[in-house]
């Protein structure tokens, strides 16, 4: 048995990759365009080729994981460890501007690349170290359940450390007369009517490195707790006696498996709503709302909320089923949505719609890892004889999913660039903010009612689940 130490030193091994992609998630959109003053297109560019770098080095180091040979701090302990102070200097180096006149570009791509790929040298073997920490699947489900309390926390903890540093420092903009005429409201007139710093940006610039500072001092904190609490038993790993599968049929298999195609298209289409809404809703809330002081607060609502919300949905899915809580949970966010940008700018509503968000946010987050493992019984009971499956199933669900994430951040920050985006204007033309009223509202209410079509044809309801789990136990 694993005891409480044990199973808390395992799951603060999770909060790293939550922590870093929260910050990059919110946050880098709008620091390449106001802070590194990255043209809209460039910055496109990067956040679309960072994000599918990403997606192609989880199967990548997957595979050279399986390739490593056993060490006396076992199989997947030195991954962890010596991709740690790596990935906490390039992490870095992604926030600070370099003083060059050339290649500006480059360097983000080059450190955005760079970090995906040792964080996730990371966080593919530390995900793998659930089988390797008991025998008993109750103690790795018990650790597992520690390990997502832990990892909601750090998506918290990562909007709460990045937003709050970064928002006690006024980013200087820019007033240009172009906007002067445009609009009356009240919110466009209080703008226009600051008192515009057009000094440098050494103070924001200087925060933005603070906050990297102290989160990769959290990145090395969370690491060696995992590696001094957790010992990796290679005894584990002996008991499994399926004969090796090859790689391609089992992707073959994987993929011809009707119920896997149907759960993970209707949760690209989820994902990548969410996606559009994370990665613009600072924009959103700075410029279209002009609540430009206030946005890091607002974020920290919607993640705060579902964080409160993961054991509610954790109640209803068992209480209601799985397809209920998909229906009911991302549903919900649509009448939200569609009211931030209907309604005339008012910061309570904001905050009751971030709150609201964040309700939906939770479920996106707890729903998908609930109904896969469903899925992948149903494909045991389909093919008994063809074993050893799981990790093709979990793989490239997150492999689809930070594909779509990079082709939503490059599809929004280029159409920002094509409406005209001004880097560091205080006010922004009326096509960029209508622009940014379609990517948080219409298109991701759009894909969740998409998905919510291809939910309908999921077939694995209660019923459907019960008989599974009976003959499986048949089986077994």
């Amino acid at each position: 048995r694993l005891s409480v130490c044990s199973k808390l030193c395992y799951a603060v091994g999770g909060a790293p990759y939550q922590i870093t992609g929260c910050a990059l998630g919110f946050f880098l959109q709008i620091y390449l365009l106001d802070v590194a003053q990255v043209d809209a297109f460039y910055a496109s560019i990067i956040l679309f080729a960072g994000r599918v770098w990403d997606a192609i080095t989880d199967p990548m180091v997957g595979f050279f994981i399986s390739k490593t040979s056993w060490t006396r701090f076992g199989r997947l302990m030195p991954w962890i460890m010596f991709s740690t102070p790596f990935a906490i200097i390039s992490y870095f180096l992604i926030w600070f501007v370099p003083d060059i006149s050339t290649g500006q570009v480059m360097w983000y791509l080059v450190f955005y690349c760079a970090f995906q790929t040792l964080v996730t040298c990371f966080h593919v073997p530390y995900s793998a170290l659930t089988m390797f920490i008991s025998r008993e699947q109750s103690e790795r489900d018990s650790a597992t359940a520690y390990r997502m309390t832990v990892e909601v926390l750090g998506t918290v903890l990562g909007t709460a450390i990045q937003g709050q540093i970064v928002g006690k420092v006024d980013t200087p903009c820019i007033e240009s007369p172009f906007f002067f005429g445009l609009t009356n409201s009240s919110v466009a007139m209080e703008e226009l009517n600051m008192t515009h710093d057009t000094e440098s940006l050494t103070d924001t610039r200087n925060a933005y490195m603070i906050a990297a500072g102290v989160i990769g001092g959290l990145y090395i904190l969370c690491a060696l707790i995992l590696l001094l609490g957790v010992r990796e038993k290679r005894e584990s790993s002996e008991l499994q006696s399926d004969e090796p599968v090859s790689f391609f049929q089992g992707l073959k298999l994987v993929m011809n498996h009707g119920p896997y195609i149907k759960l993970i298209a209707g949760f690209l289409f989820t994902s990548l709503a969410f996606m559009l809404l994370e990665g613009n809703f600072a924009l959103f809330c700075t410029y279209t709302l002009g609540f430009r002081n206030e946005f890091q607060n607002i974020l920290l609502a919607i993640m705060l909320s579902a964080t409160l919300t993961i054991p509610f949905w954790q109640w209803f899915l068992t209480r209601f089923g799985k397809k209920t809580a998909v229906y009911v949970g991302i549903s919900s966010a649509i009448p939200f949505l569609i009211a931030v940008v209907v309604l005339d700018s008012n910061l309570i509503v904001t905050y009751v719609v971030a709150v609201a968000a964040g309700i939906s946010v939770a479920a996106a987050f707890l729903l998908p890892w609930s109904m896969l493992p469903d899925v992948v019984d149903d494909f045991k009971l389909q093919h008994p004889s063809s074993h050893g499956h799981e990790a093709i199933f979990f793989s490239f669900y997150v492999f689809f999913t930070k594909f779509t994430a990079g082709v939503s951040l490059g599809i929004s920050t280029l159409s920002l660039d094509f409406a005209g985006y001004q880097t560091r204007g205080c006010s922004q033309p009326g096509q960029v903010n209508l622009t940014l009223k379609m990517l948080v509202s219409a298109v991701p209410v759009g894909l969740i009612l998409l998905s919510l079509l291809l939910f309908k044809l999921y077939p694995i309801d209660e019923e459907k689940r019960r008989k599974n789990k009976k003959a499986l136990q048949d089986l077994r």
